[in-house]
């Protein structure tokens, strides 16, 4: 059997120089003297956790964060040798594959770090452990006001040390909550003093995500964890105007075109018949649609670069189409490169006309959408 070896053209092209970069230059706003943990989680919010990471440790970060055991794994596998922290704690079962591969969990409630420490007794081994403190976002973690007990827990085990305590919070990015994120960091130093009371003797006190490190200096204790902003992601996150390192996007999206249509006016176009061309048309074919994680959402209001001009989607996209109106741009031929996300468009302008953030834009680009690194 005859292995298909050319692929289609659409791909996602990721800028691992442009990732250091903004590395380098997050770490010259921030401080040179903290810890950064990148977090690498959902496949490097799209754009490939192993290569991202590599790249990372080689630049000098300190600490990668996943959500999943399963995560860290795959990086630890791809040639990561730095701490690997699992930010959403491990399922029951996941226990061997945490000590196997050198990973750290956090731990935010008692029943599962009595179920770990009953593991490394059975196994005469010592687990580190972070603790994640609900300081305000209301979702995992220790109820700020269970401190005390929880730290008393921990105590009676000899199997598990506490090396880190962290939090998360609500709403770093928002200048008009900062009292509230004033109050989780108040909140969090009162659990840093209990957990010391309790003779725990924590080395590592991360607070701040991305818009935290850079928006409340007085949140970065000794380790900042940054995510988004590696991948130049806080466009749609942080209002316009905050001062801030300068960031750039690391992934762009790009297809071709596939086909040339000539379309008369009043033709429709499309699942639905959504959109009737009004003039005599040039419709490009993009072999890209919402199975690609490009939203559908976009049908008859998004817009790509071909020939360095905007041009307008139009119809409703399929599974793997997608329609665009380049009457405008009448040079073109297929084969010519058309940009979805890069060339002055970026993920946050799509994501806006969807409603949602950046993130889920690299995020949801599907596995049948190659990463090509540069």
């Amino acid at each position: 059997m005859t292995r298909i070896t050319a692929q289609r053209p659409t791909a996602a092209y990721v800028d691992l120089d442009v990732l250091a970069s903004n590395f380098q230059s997050i770490k010259k706003w921030v401080g040179k003297d903290l810890k950064y943990m990148a977090v690498v989680k959902a496949n490097a919010y799209g754009h490939g956790a192993t290569k991202c990471a590599l790249r990372l440790e080689s630049e000098g970060v300190d600490w990668f964060g996943v959500a999943l055991p399963e995560e860290g794994v795959e990086i630890r596998q791809g040639g990561v040798t730095r701490p690997i922290l699992c930010l959403g704690s491990f399922w029951q079962g996941q226990e061997s594959s945490l000590i196997d591969n050198d990973l750290t969990p956090v731990i935010y409630d008692l029943h599962t770090g009595q179920s770990l420490d009953r593991f490394a007794k059975d196994r005469d081994i010592e687990i580190n452990i972070h603790v994640k403190i609900d300081t305000g976002m209301g979702r995992v973690g220790i109820g700020h006001r269970n401190v005390a007990y929880f730290a008393e827990g921990l105590k009676q085990s000899n199997s598990l040390k506490v090396t880190g305590l962290m939090t998360h919070f609500a709403a770093a990015e928002n200048p008009d909550e900062s009292e509230f994120t004033r109050l989780q960091i108040d909140r969090f130093e009162q659990a840093c003093d209990v957990f010391r009371s309790a003779g725990h003797e924590p080395e590592l006190i991360d607070l701040a995500n991305s818009p935290g490190a850079i928006t409340h200096p007085e949140s970065r204790g000794n380790m900042v964890r940054i995510g988004g902003a590696l991948f130049g992601l806080l466009d749609d996150i942080l209002p316009s105007g905050i001062p801030g390192p300068e960031l750039k996007e690391v992934l762009s999206l790009r297809s071709q075109i596939a086909y040339l249509r000539n379309v008369p006016a009043g033709e429709s176009l499309g699942y639905g018949r959504i959109f009737y061309t009004k003039r005599d048309s040039i419709i490009a074919l993009v072999p890209l649609g919402y199975a690609d994680g490009y939203p559908r959402r976009l049908s008859n209001c998004g817009s790509a670069i071909a020939g360095g001009q905007m041009v307008p989607l139009v119809g409703r996209m399929s599974m793997d189409w997608t329609l665009f109106d380049v009457t405008d741009v009448p040079e073109l031929s297929v084969g010519d490169e058309i940009v979805l996300i890069g060339d002055g468009q970026q993920a946050a302008d799509i994501a806006k006309l969807v409603g949602t953030i950046a993130y889920e834009i690299t995020c949801g680009l599907s596995p049948r959408v190659p990463r090509i690194y540069e």
